[in-house]
């Protein structure tokens, strides 16, 4: 397990201690800084037990592009980057690219954790990288993607959210539990993931998804595991930023606060 000390509140910052032999690869635009004996790499195919310096796990170029077409269809970045110590132990730190809390999450080997795109920051070379579908129809209706990115093995595993998050378990209710598609930022992969359409197609669920900010989908997470929520979700963070930004219109209003 990698040591770390997560910093800030806001927006947090988690500083890694890597010791000799210990490798951390990580979602380009997370790194913030490092002490000058941590090396970087940055690569597009993963290198054999996601160790830097290792040759390529992939052979062919088939496989090769396989490794980059996970990546895309995750939708993250192509390559990742390494950072390994030479000399002793070394610090590095990353962020996320939103304001919101940041959670390290120790993988034992017994399970696996899956995340939504914009999620990871950064993992130790012993956790594992690959990609789940949810389904075409699961990805359409939760308007969240069908790609999820999921992380097995041993070692830590680091996540960011949008605001702050709550941790989780379906089965102390009931075994079930709905919750707004944008809010899910991960969870084990001992639960079950899906979409539901909330109450049938009539005047009241038209009301909700026109007016309530909802949609008529919500996800569902079934079973025995902990998931993680956040508070903030993508979409109503970028609405609430959309009136500010240039060529918004706002930055024309007047004196009036644009009454006229």
């Amino acid at each position: 397990m990698i040591t770390h000390k997560l910093v800030g509140t806001t927006v947090q910052t988690a500083i890694c201690q890597l010791q000799q032999g210990q490798t951390v690869y990580g979602e380009p635009g997370r790194f913030l800084w490092k002490t000058i004996n941590v090396g970087l790499e940055t690569r597009l195919t993963r290198p054999i037990g996601n160790q830097a310096g290792a040759a390529p796990a992939a052979a062919g170029l088939l496989q090769k592009a396989l490794d980059v077409t996970k990546r895309a269809l995750a939708g993250e970045s192509l390559a990742f980057q390494y950072f390994t110590p030479t000399g002793g132990s070394g610090l590095v730190a990353f962020a996320g690219v939103i304001p919101g809390e940041l959670r390290a999450i120790e993988l034992d080997g017994t399970r696996g954790w899956l995340t939504e795109k914009a999620t990871f920051v950064a993992a130790e070379s012993s956790v594992d990288f690959d990609i789940a579908f949810t389904g075409l129809r699961a990805g359409l209706r939760g308007g969240e993607g069908f790609v999820l990115e999921h992380f097995s093995g041993v070692g830590t595993l680091l996540i960011a959210a949008a605001g702050s998050l709550t941790e989780l378990n379906p089965a102390k209710y009931g075994g079930k539990i709905q919750v707004h598609t944008g809010c899910v930022v991960a969870f084990e992969d001992s639960l079950s993931y899906g979409i539901e359409r909330v109450g049938g197609l009539n005047a009241q669920t038209m009301m909700t998804a026109a007016f309530g900010a909802e949609g008529i989908n919500l996800a569902t997470l079934e079973g025995d595991g902990r998931v993680l929520i956040q508070s903030v979700t993508l979409e109503a963070l970028a609405r609430s930023l959309h009136p500010y930004l240039p060529g918004s219109g706002e930055e024309k209003r007047g004196p009036l606060g644009g009454i006229l």
